[in-house]
């Protein structure tokens, strides 16, 4: 089970890595994302893991893509990511059945996003691959996040010896809440930079770094090594194939379902459509964009042009206009005409491809979004703005099945409580905390206790042209 780059040729052996290579290095030389040469499939039948557990699950999906990894060392990777510690849900992912549908709930780990469903075991499987490989580098991850993978990153990778952690996000382009969690987090091994720019702008120049050649290189003459903890990390992609497989073994049924699932930067849906190849009974997918709907848009019209205004939205995460796993999509429907896609995506921002017949997208409008949360939570059940993007997706596709459930609502206190009624718009996000915890007679999560009081520990914004330099000023002061 070798892993190959996007943008290399898979006959190519010498260049080709293990897994546990592929998680430690994160992006190819080249440019390219790693994947397999061929999903594999499943060697039971899904009625056999009907009643597994999620960890046992998550061994057994994990060790297909795993297999330099002993089954003893998944499993450590499983049990000391997936436990009562770092999730508050004791089904880890429940599927909830309300407002006509069913939400596959990912928010009960520590940052209450789904970033934690694979943000919790990246780093024992880093951990143990740097040891698998006799790695003595420290590892410095360097994350671009559009809101939830940043504090994901941070709290799953906060103090681990022989690794720094650097994350860069919007400065204006995350909600209140997402970024009070992020400049508070402690931790001595971390930075967190805002930046004047957009998440695409940041998550180019991060890859940029990445691939310095001279920076890598001097780097690597003084012990460090760059990796990352964005889902063009093998081992932030895989994770996410599970809790596929264990929402439908929650729907307990045998034909084919549906996936909603909110858009971003496309792992959260490519996970999908791997399970599906490797067996997973799904009819549809079906894509959810918000204004920024250059992916629904392309499953509309077999055009991906990003060549269009930039949005900021209520649903942050899926603010991006180049999605960086799309090209591991790309690359598994046409691989001999990646290149010339690429090429036309640098120069014309646009190309075409054929899309698959299982796949159609939808988006929402910013109204929509907020007529979403009202209706869902006149039913009894309360989303958050990604969440509310699918679900108005959902209702335009005319279809139904699950939605993928990212965030939860506290995160965005403000949209979710203002789209319930306006006579919450004089409050701000952290009163407004208090007021949701109120209405839906719950508590407000622990982690956001006194948030907004918390010292403010990651002070620096940057122009993008100065983020090189905000990781060697880091790495140089530590």
């Amino acid at each position: 089970m070798k892993y190959f780059s996007t943008r290399g040729d898979i006959r190519d052996d010498a260049r080709a890595l293990t897994a546990s290579q592929s998680i430690i290095k994160g992006i190819a030389d080249d440019g390219g994302l790693y994947v397999l040469e061929k999903i594999p499939l499943m060697e039971k039948n899904l009625h056999d893991s009907a009643d597994l557990n999620y960890n046992e699950l998550a061994l057994w999906l994990m060790q297909k893509f795993f297999s330099d990894f002993t089954r003893e060392e998944i499993k450590f990777c499983v049990d000391a990511a997936y436990n009562a510690e770092n999730f508050f849900a004791p089904k880890i992912a429940p599927l909830v059945h309300a407002a006509g549908t069913s939400f596959l709930e990912l928010f009960h780990g520590k940052t209450l996003a789904f970033k934690d469903m694979a943000l919790s075991i990246l780093p024992h499987l880093m951990t143990t691959a740097l040891k698998k490989n006799k790695n003595p580098k420290t590892q410095v991850i360097l994350t671009a996040t559009s809101g939830d993978t940043g504090v994901a990153a941070l709290e799953g990778f906060k103090d681990i010896d022989g690794i720094k952690i650097i994350v860069f996000y919007p400065e204006n382009g995350v909600s209140v809440i997402q970024k009070q969690h992020m400049i508070t987090q402690n931790g001595k091994n971390m930075k967190v930079v805002g930046v004047k720019g957009n998440f695409d702008d940041a998550q180019s120049e991060v890859k940029k770094i990445l691939l310095d050649k001279e920076l890598t290189a001097q780097l690597a003459s003084d012990g460090y090594e760059f990796s990352s903890a964005n889902s063009i990390n093998t081992g932030r992609l895989v994770p996410q194939i599970v809790y596929y497989f264990y929402a439908y073994s929650q729907m307990k049924i045998s034909e084919p379902i549906n996936f909603t699932v909110p858009t971003g930067n496309f792992g959260n849906i490519l996970a999908a459509y791997y399970a599906k190849k490797m067996g997973l009974p799904i009819a549809k997918f079906i894509c959810a964009s918000n204004e920024n709907k250059v992916l629904s848009d392309y499953f509309d019209t077999g055009v991906f042009d990003s060549d269009r205004p930039f949005y900021l939205t209520s649903s942050p995460s899926m603010d991006i206009l180049i999605p960086s796993n799309f090209e591991r999509f790309v690359h598994d429907l046409a691989p001999e005409n990646l290149q010339e896609r690429l090429r036309n995506l640098s120069a014309k921002k646009r190309f075409e491809l054929d899309v698959p017949k299982d796949f159609v997208g939808f988006f929402a409008t910013e109204k929509e979004v907020r007529a979403a949360i009202k209706k869902v939570f006149s039913q009894g059940y309360l989303i958050d703005p990604h969440t509310a993007v699918a679900f108005a997706a959902q209702e335009k596709s005319g279809e139904n099945g699950v939605i993928v459930s990212t965030a939860s609502p506290y995160k965005f206190a403000k949209t979710v409580m203002t789209s319930i009624d306006s006579k919450y718009e004089k409050y701000d996000d952290f009163e407004l905390l208090e007021k949701m915890a109120e209405l839906t007679k719950t508590k407000v999560p622990a982690q956001f206790e006194g948030l907004k009081n918390r010292e403010v520990i990651h002070k620096n914004v940057a122009e993008i042209f100065e983020m090189k330099k905000s990781v060697m000023d880091f790495l140089k002061d530590n």
